[in-house]
């Protein structure tokens, strides 16, 4: 049996190493020189599966948005109640990117955004689907008396959007300090308990 690995295979350890140099060191250290040796292959044999850097970024943002979606269709199926639904979902972002830390350091790329354009494309695509899921949610919990009608749907789901945001950028700074998840879901209840519509 011969030990070159099947194309798909390859290209899956390569997107994997591509996300372990970004949490490791940043996007701009994430180098294919630096993949393939990570790998164990030439920086060729990078560019056998990539031709172009730039495909390779879009096959680790195509991994990142699958991976993502199906955390949040998975959190929002558990749900009991719309509310639930909204911690159940933030939640599973908030685990999502303590587990892939690199998640965080590419969406705020602007530098990398600049350089590829369908790249910045598919990470805003990302995030307006999230917006659009969190929106309904909040729709939901209005109707079922579990937050406010002060405020429209869209707007609780853009202040909710900022917690993964704004936390991880913390954590980040602190060195992960702490736990992500945890701290995030103690800080979304005080953020929903000022959008319930009875205190």
């Amino acid at each position: 049996m011969g030990t070159r690995k099947k194309s798909a295979d390859r290209k899956a350890e390569i997107v994997a190493a591509m996300l372990t140099l970004v949490a490791e060191m940043g996007p701009g250290c994430a180098t294919t020189q630096a993949v393939a040796d990570r790998v164990g292959v030439t920086q060729a044999g990078v560019f056998r599966h990539f031709p172009a850097k730039k495909d390779l970024w879009i096959a680790v943002a195509d991994w990142l948005i699958k991976e993502a979606q199906e955390r949040w269709a998975k959190a929002r199926n558990c749900e009991k109640s719309p509310l639930d639904g909204i911690k159940c979902v933030i939640e599973a972002q908030l685990e999502f990117i303590q587990h892939t830390p690199a998640v965080h350091s590419l969406i705020f790329s602007r530098e990398l955004h600049a350089q590829n354009d369908e790249l910045r494309r598919s990470f805003y695509s990302m995030s307006t689907d999230f917006h659009i899921m969190l929106t309904d949610l909040a729709k939901q919990a209005q109707v079922d008396g579990e937050l406010s009608s002060d405020f429209a749907p869209h707007e609780i789901a853009s202040v909710l959007l900022t917690l993964p945001s704004g936390l991880a950028t913390r954590w980040s700074l602190s060195g992960r300090s702490f736990n992500l998840a945890k701290e995030g879901a103690r800080l979304l209840e005080v953020m929903l308990y000022g959008m319930s519509k009875v205190h």
